[in-house]
């Protein structure tokens, strides 16, 4: 997952509104969202490679969702897939407290990573590059590949027109599918420097990512609404047929 915005209780309807791209090399074997059969109350996609997500819910309202921290000059050639992260919150019972304190023994296997992981009463975050747990408040968030609301030019352009629309009582998954489908680079000044070189910096730089090898893989929209009526739309890239596959979920949560 490499760009992430949550409104977390800030609209009369929808206390939680999430709208994600998930950045991946394109050979990377993966299964587009679904309930997991091996796990059937987990609905996200799958990373083939290493059996974790980037982003899910379950049907008692567990959501996470992981981005890297890119920083090529600390990368560990060995390193725990971050994609776990999210899977095992997701499949835990402990409270997203009790999970969020048990992090920080584990935090050096794992190559720089942000993981936001929620359930029905509460939203922490928790970053390997800071080693403190956050509980947030109320708001309107974004999440790139630094540490939350870091001002790169993708974050601040993506939070701008999310907070636009989702400042309107009707939400409309299409302007959000928008938002989230912007390829215009950032200019060459407003770059930031993660240890690859420019025209690498700037060929990822827009909010939706298209290069030879690498790119944006998968759209998702997650509206939760006061009635705990889930919809979940996910936007895919089928590699092989190189065509966009859209999967759509309704249910309820269940407590």
């Amino acid at each position: 997952m490499c760009l992430l915005l949550i409104s977390y209780n800030c609209h009369p309807v929808y206390p939680l509104i999430v709208a994600a791209n998930r950045d991946e090399f394109y050979d990377r074997p993966t299964e587009k969202a679904h309930f997991w059969k091996d796990h059937p109350e987990l609905l996200a996609g799958r990373d083939l490679e290493a059996g974790g997500t980037w982003l899910g819910i379950t049907k008692k309202g567990r959501f996470a969702a992981v981005t890297n921290y890119r920083d090529m000059r600390i990368l560990k050639e060995r390193a725990v897939s971050r994609g776990e992260l999210v899977t095992n919150f997701l499949l835990s019972e402990l409270s997203p407290l009790k999970f969020g304190q048990s992090l920080s023994p584990r935090a050096k296997e794992y190559n720089g990573y942000n993981l936001l992981f929620a359930d029905t009463e509460s939203l922490y975050y928790f970053s390997n590059q800071k080693y403190k747990l956050e509980k947030l408040q109320d708001g309107v968030y974004g999440l790139s590949n630094h540490l939350l609301d870091t001002p790169w030019r993708k974050v601040i352009k993506s939070k701008e027109a999310f907070i636009k629309v989702t400042s309107e009582e009707k939400i409309l998954t299409d302007d959000l599918f928008k938002i989230l489908s912007d390829d215009k680079e950032a200019p060459d000044d407003q770059l930031p420097d993660t240890g690859l070189p420019p025209e690498l910096e700037k060929a990822i730089s827009p909010v939706f990512v298209k290069s030879e090898r690498y790119g944006t893989r998968a759209s998702t929209i997650l509206l939760i609404n006061n009635a705990n009526e889930v919809l979940f739309i996910e936007k895919s890239l089928n590699t092989k047929s190189n065509e966009w596959e859209e999967s759509r979920f309704v249910f309820k949560l269940e407590f």
